[in-house]
C-alpha cells in the first residue's frame, strides 16, 4: 500500500504541477494556478499520515517506509526548485515572459550552483532522517526498526556522494570553450608595393 501511495503521491506531483500551470498561463488565471501550485505539499501530508497509520496499525517497520521518508525528504529539499525552473519556462514559452537565464555551465559559478543543488540533498537527507527517527521513537523496538536505521544511512551516503559530486566544480572547475579569437587566427600577409627606388626593380621609363 504505501509503495503504491508513493507512486500516486509521484503522479499526482505532475499531474497537479501541470494543472497549475495549464491553468496559470493558458487560462490566464494567476491566483487559481497558484492554488493548484501550493497543493503539491498535501500529497507528502498525505503519505507521511498513511505512513504513521500503518505503524500505528502494527505493520512491520520496512523498506516501504524508508522509501517514504526519503520521497517525502526529497520532495522537501527539491520540490520548490522544480516548481520554480518548470514555471519559468511555461512562463517564457506560453505566457510570452522573458527567457529564464540558464544555470552556469562553466567556472566557480557552476560550482557555487552545483553547492546550492547539493544544499537541497543536504536537506532532504535530514528531513528524511528526522521522519525515519521519529518513527523509531514511536515504534520503541530496536528490534524491529533495524530497517528504518539502514535508511538513515542511505540518505546520507546519498548526500555524501552529491557532496562530493558538487567539490569536484570546486576543485576542478569546468573551463569554458575557448573561441575562434582567443585561439588567435593568422594575420593576413601584407605586401608592399615596390618603387623604382627598391633594389631589384627594373624602371618602367628608359632615361633618354
Amino acid at each position: 500500500m504505501i509503495v503504491t501511495l508513493i507512486i500516486v503521491c509521484e503522479i499526482g506531483f505532475w499531474v497537479l504541477l501541470a494543472a497549475g500551470l495549464s491553468v496559470r498561463y493558458l487560462l490566464r488565471m494567476p491566483r487559481t494556478g497558484m492554488a493548484l501550485l501550493l497543493c503539491e505539499p498535501l500529497l507528502e501530508v498525505v503519505l507521511l499520515v498513511v505512513t504513521a497509520l500503518d505503524l500505528k496499525n502494527g505493520a512491520d517497520p520496512s523498506w516501504k517506509h524508508g522509501l517514504a521518508a526519503l520521497y517525502i525528504g526529497y520532495t522537501v529539499g527539491h520540490g520548490h526548485r522544480t516548481v520554480k525552473w518548470l514555471d519559468g519556462h511555461a512562463a517564457h514559452r506560453i505566457g510570452g515572459a522573458p527567457k529564464p537565464p540558464r544555470p552556469p555551465r562553466y567556472g566557480m559559478a557552476r560550482a557555487r550552483h552545483e553547492g546550492r543543488v547539493w544544499l537541497g540533498t543536504l536537506l532532504a537527507a535530514a528531513v528524511a532522517t528526522g521522519l525515519l527517527q521519529i518513527a523509531m521513537w514511536y515504534v520503541d523496538d530496536p528490534s524491529r526498526t533495524t530497517s528504518l536505521e539502514s535508511w538513515q544511512y542511505t540518505a546520507w551516503r546519498t548526500a555524501g556522494i552529491h557532496g562530493l559530486i558538487a567539490l569536484t566544480y570546486a576543485i576542478w572547475p569546468k573551463r569554458a570553450p575557448r573561441t575562434e579569437g582567443a585561439r588567435g587566427t593568422a594575420r593576413p600577409a601584407t605586401t608592399k608595393p615596390r618603387t623604382n627606388d627598391e633594389p631589384g626593380t627594373r624602371p618602367t621609363q628608359r632615361s633618354a
